[in-house]
């Protein structure tokens, strides 16, 4: 067996894990909402990056700076690119979902126009910010690392954990104790009741798309400057892991996401260290997926049987 820093890999599995929740925390709330897979996900997931970028280098590699020459400071760029995210997220339920809401086979066609969708928005994101690889200028953040033991973790993969921590225990105090949180629950375990209790159905549908488009957009923003790399099709990496972690933690529960996420991300860390190969990384993860599903079909905290897409 290879000499493992226990240590360095518990941090990188704790880095990855937090970017794979908290990119499934938004993946996940629109399934136990809708009861559908919203694949465009990961189109906002990357437009939030690419926002941020520009807000923070007031410029657009296919147009230009930005008029005025505007910069804002990393974490000004970083709200108002959740809130554009969270605005794309809202135009993406008109556009792909609302239309088809009464149609029989509304999963199923929802789904597929979220693919559309998906492409028309990483199109448009290749004529603006060119299919070229981007990142956030150096100093955007305090260089640095945090230690523990004999592992380390830079202060940009640090943010991630953090940020993670901090939006599902928003996004859990939001669900669970607010009139909101309890609308939007209302509505995710049975609409034509809800509807009857006087909540205003396709409002909730309107918020839970924005709730979830701006958390995508956080996790690719943090994502995006801890890896140095955003492009137009960094989203279609995450995707199936973000799948995968749905799956895994069961389809519609949040807690559950966040448990999925952090199983992968150690798993895979681990793989990596155990195989001294990043080679059947993915293979050994899905493999533990397969198992847990055969085992427990539901996923670790599902509750109910999932729809099929």
């Amino acid at each position: 067996m290879p000499d493992i820093n226990w240590s360095q890999q518990l941090l990188n599995g704790l880095f990855a894990g937090s970017a794979y929740a908290l990119f499934a925390v938004g993946y996940t709330l629109i399934f136990g909402v809708l009861d559908i897979l919203n694949l465009a996900h990961q189109a906002i997931y990357m437009l939030g990056a690419f926002c941020a970028l520009v807000l923070v280098t007031g410029n657009v590699a296919g147009l230009g700076p930005l008029p005025g020459g505007m910069q804002l400071p990393f974490w000004l760029a970083t709200l108002l690119a959740m809130l554009v995210a969270g605005l794309l997220g809202i135009l993406l339920d008109r556009l792909a979902f609302a239309p088809l809401r009464k149609r029989p086979d509304t999963h199923f066609s929802g789904m597929i126009s979220s693919i559309a969708v998906a492409l028309i928005f990483e199109a448009l994101a290749t004529w603006l910010f060119l299919p070229q690889r981007s990142q956030f200028p150096a100093g955007t953040i305090r260089p640095g690392a945090v230690t523990l033991g004999q592992g380390a973790l830079s202060y940009s993969r640090v943010l991630v954990i953090v940020a993670a921590l901090v939006l599902v225990v928003l996004l859990t105090v939001l669900l669970r104790f607010t009139k909101l949180g309890k609308a939007i629950r209302a509505v995710a375990e049975n609409p034509k009741a809800a509807r009857l209790l006087g909540i205003n159905v396709e409002a909730i549908y309107s918020f839970s798309f924005f709730l979830s488009s701006a958390l995508g957009g956080a996790a690719g923003i943090f994502y995006g400057l801890a890896v140095s790399r955003l492009d137009p099709t960094m989203g279609r990496s995450v995707e199936l892991k973000g799948l995968a972690v749905i799956i895994l933690g069961g389809m519609g529960s949040v807690p559950g996401a966040v448990l999925g996420g952090y199983l992968l991300g150690l798993t895979e860390v681990l793989s990596v260290a155990l195989t001294n190969t990043s080679n059947y990384r993915d293979a050994i993860a899905f493999v533990l997926l397969f198992l847990i599903l055969v085992l427990r079909p539901s996923g670790l905290l599902g509750a109910r049987r999932v729809r099929e897409a």
